[in-house]
């Protein structure tokens, strides 16, 4: 079944442009009458079919809107930027191994930074690699990616530390773990230089459990992927 992403779904007729447009009629080349699957930023799907279709979008005839029940642990990675082609396969991967939200946070040690003037373009950037990477793999949702001017901003909105939550951090020098199966998991890595003293300080402080992931030291893309695919394997 082809699966595409809309804003928001309500039955009836729906019109798509932009990229998830260029998706049907030139990558998978679709004709009227096909059936497709919608989903959306709320978590919901709906079967459709194509109506008609002209150079600039497609119309389609949307059936019952049904929800899609969210995953049990919702996961959130803390990643660093990471330098070139790394940081879009780390993404593409979070997406495929099951991240519901990627937050991008500063760390000290990082060789690439993100000015203000650059953030909203790299950032839609991202959010297209995440929203193809999601129709790719099935996924029902797009997880969500947002940059932190800080350590200390990216903590401060991370959900409440609650029994049933659990917050890590990867630390190579960490004895290996065994990663909860809490319903709220935060895991936060960072980049090919390490994290540094004072933020491992600041994550132990707010409550984040070093773990390790095994003898070998994975590099910053790999790290958090396999992070995540293990909690989410868990569950």
């Amino acid at each position: 079944m082809i699966r595409i992403f809309v804003e928001q779904l309500e039955p009836g007729q729906l019109a798509i442009g932009g990229d998830e447009h260029h998706y049907l009629g030139r990558v998978r080349r679709v004709r009227v009458g096909d059936a497709i699957e919608l989903r959306d930023a709320q978590g919901r799907r709906a079967a459709a079919t194509i109506a008609a279709m002209t150079a600039a979008e497609t119309l389609v005839t949307v059936g019952e809107v049904l929800h899609v029940a969210s995953p049990v642990p919702a996961i959130d990675a803390l990643v660093p930027l990471i330098k070139g082609d790394r940081m879009d396969t780390c993404l593409e991967k979070l997406v495929e191994v099951g991240a519901d939200e990627i937050v991008l946070w500063p760390a000290a040690r990082a060789v690439v930074r993100l000015d203000a003037e650059r953030r909203e373009a790299r950032l839609a950037k991202y959010r297209a690699a995440l929203q193809a990477g999601a129709r790719q793999c099935g996924r029902a949702a797009v997880p969500a990616i947002r940059a932190a001017d800080s350590l200390a901003t990216a903590l401060a909105s991370l959900p409440p530390a609650t029994p049933t939550a659990a917050r890590l951090v990867l630390d190579p020098a960490a004895d290996r773990g065994t990663l909860p199966t809490a319903d709220d998991v935060t895991i936060l890595s960072g980049p090919e230089g390490g994290i540094a003293p004072d933020e491992l300080d600041a994550l132990a402080a707010a409550g984040f459990a070093a773990v390790g992931l095994g003898p070998s030291v994975l590099r910053a893309d790999t790290a958090p992927v396999v992070a995540v695919a293990i909690v989410r394997h868990a569950r």
